[in-house]
């Protein structure tokens, strides 16, 4: 896992490599200012902390299915004697750990 420093460096690389950049003011391109940059940089670094802090929250949503669906597999698991959602939601955490 990717320190905030590194994740800092890795996002001024980022925003060198897309120079120039330009902003819209009144109707008017410009290049951004030295103090646009190094917010793009921070703004830039905190998204990359961000997606690696709590990435896998959105990833295991995504994963998990619909409620309609799980409850779903609950009822054939109770019927058929089955484990086949809850090696769902294990499946789940495994692809989408939490960060240590």
């Amino acid at each position: 896992m990717a320190t905030q420093e590194e994740l800092t460096t890795q996002a001024t690389a980022e925003i060198e490599a897309a120079k120039p950049m330009y902003a819209q003011v009144n109707n008017e391109r410009r290049e951004f200012t030295a103090a646009e940059y190094d917010q793009a940089i921070i703004d830039l670094a905190n998204s990359k902390w961000d997606t690696q802090q709590f990435g896998y929250v959105q990833a295991r949503q995504e994963a998990y299915g619909s409620v309609q669906d799980q409850l779903d597999m609950q009822y054939w698991d109770s019927v058929n004697s089955t484990t086949l959602w809850a090696d769902h939601i294990a499946k789940v955490k495994s692809d989408n750990p939490k960060p240590a």
